[in-house]
């Protein structure tokens, strides 16, 4: 019999779920798993799901299992092995009839969602559970439901998979190589316009990307805000936030850590800080991560970072400390 695995996904019925679900049992997120899924929304949208149920069926996928949607998100937890966090409430929206603009509302309302996430994802998740989340702001909510699940032997993530995708498209273009031909791109910091994207640790054909780029006037001026700032600008040309690469770059990171990392390469997605690079402790971070043989993902340590590398981080590290801030009630 083949292995199975149990996936959960909130935010089930939106755009970046309608793109994401249908693959994770296409047979290669999982590779040749069984994939049960349980999919998870609001009550107000929930029997929509009935229809994307209906169309998983019509399309005869070899590889998927159960499949169940709920607006229970603690039964659906049960015996998880892979937790997609792809629901939040986004900037804009009317809640609880205030229409939510600033970021410090933004981080408690979504704050609260994740306490009760994360206390499901401890006591009934696997202790070796995975959780990867996307719902922004996805740094500080991961960070929130860390702390409510109190189990350490869990992985939590935030992806900035999406944000590496994004690098590796402008500099395949300046290097004028394919994007296979670029690895190691690394995503250091938040999941925001202050991330910093690592062009000097980048590998292509070869060579170091310090050595292949030494025009810092289009790093500064043109490659740090196109990748900083993409999201806003899918935003201003299509009316809505990235959906389809969005759920590229949560599948690619589900791969990437599903799978052992080759050596000398790494994976971009933030995880909690543990000293590593002399980052402040106690947040979700951006860092190179590598998945072992044995399946565990791992921090990789060996990165040079330059001085520009060092200053740039740490706009975004202190970004992230106040946020960390404007939620300190909801991690006691």
């Amino acid at each position: 019999m083949k292995e199975r695995i149990k996936v959960v996904v909130t935010g089930a019925a939106g755009q970046i779920s309608y793109s994401l679900i249908p693959r994770l049992v296409d047979g290669h997120t999982f590779g040749d798993k069984i994939v049960d899924l349980e999919l998870v929304e609001i009550p107000q949208v929930v029997d929509k799901l009935q229809g994307l149920i209906m169309e998983l069926e019509d399309s005869n996928f070899p590889n998927m299992g159960n499949v169940n949607f709920t607006s229970d998100f603690e039964s659906a937890a049960k015996d998880a092995d892979w937790f997609l966090l792809v629901g939040s409430i986004p900037r804009g929206i009317v809640f609880n009839g205030k229409k939510i603009e600033e970021r410090a509302d933004l981080l408690q309302i979504n704050g609260g969602i994740f306490v009760g996430q994360g206390q499901a994802i401890g006591k009934y998740g696997k202790s070796d559970a995975k959780i990867l989340v996307v719902g922004n702001p996805a740094n500080t909510n991961a960070l929130i439901g860390r702390h409510a699940a109190g189990n350490d032997s869990q992985l939590w993530m935030a992806m900035t998979m999406l944000d590496s995708s994004r690098a590796r498209s402008v500099l395949s273009k300046k290097l004028n190589v394919g994007i296979e031909d670029i690895s190691k791109m690394i995503i250091w910091g938040n999941h925001s316009p202050t991330m910093y994207p690592d062009f000097e640790n980048i590998i292509s054909n070869g060579e170091l990307g310090k050595n292949l780029i030494d025009d810092m006037n289009w790093v500064n001026n043109d490659f740090l805000p196109i990748v900083q700032q993409r999201g806003k600008a899918v935003i201003d040309s299509r009316g809505a936030s990235s959906a389809t690469s969005a759920a590229k770059a949560a599948l690619d990171t589900v791969i990437a850590c599903e799978n052992p990392t080759k050596s000398g390469e790494c994976f971009s997605a933030a995880v909690i800080t543990d000293g590593s690079y002399n980052l402040p402790h106690g947040i979700v971070c951006g860092m190179p991560l590598m998945t072992t043989s044995e399946g565990s993902v791992e921090i990789v340590r060996d990165i040079v970072l330059s001085d520009f590398a060092k200053e740039k981080i740490k706009i975004s590290t202190n970004e992230l400390i106040e946020e960390r801030s404007a939620v300190e009630d909801l991690l006691k």
